[in-house]
């Protein structure tokens, strides 16, 4: 197998996918998985996948007088996207969802 190949969990995958509706933060992704991702990892793998080049964060500007740490805002890369979109074609290759060449 090549070690070049970009790698996606089914975690990724589905961060990936919510991602791809807009911007957002790590315990909401948590709560539109219908407890598909986890709290206790969410944040490991949103820094796997950022290392990966998937993702790209900034922290969110503070509301004055907020308490606590402003929140780290997340959004799917140009790489993110294709990967992503790449692994759905292969899935949907495997399952035989996609015409037969002539």
């Amino acid at each position: 197998m090549n070690s070049s190949l970009p790698r996606l969990s089914h975690t990724e995958q589905l961060i990936l996918s919510l991602l791809s509706e807009g911007e957002t933060f790590g315990l909401d992704l948590v709560d539109r998985s219908d407890g598909r991702i986890k709290r206790g990892t969410v944040y490991v793998t949103l820094a796997r996948m950022q290392q990966k080049g998937y993702l790209a964060s900034r922290v969110e500007a503070a509301n004055p007088g907020a308490i606590g740490l402003p929140r780290r805002l997340y959004q799917p890369t140009a790489l993110g996207l294709r990967v992503m979109h790449a692994w759905a074609l292969a899935a949907r290759a495997f399952a035989g969802q996609l015409p037969q060449e002539v």
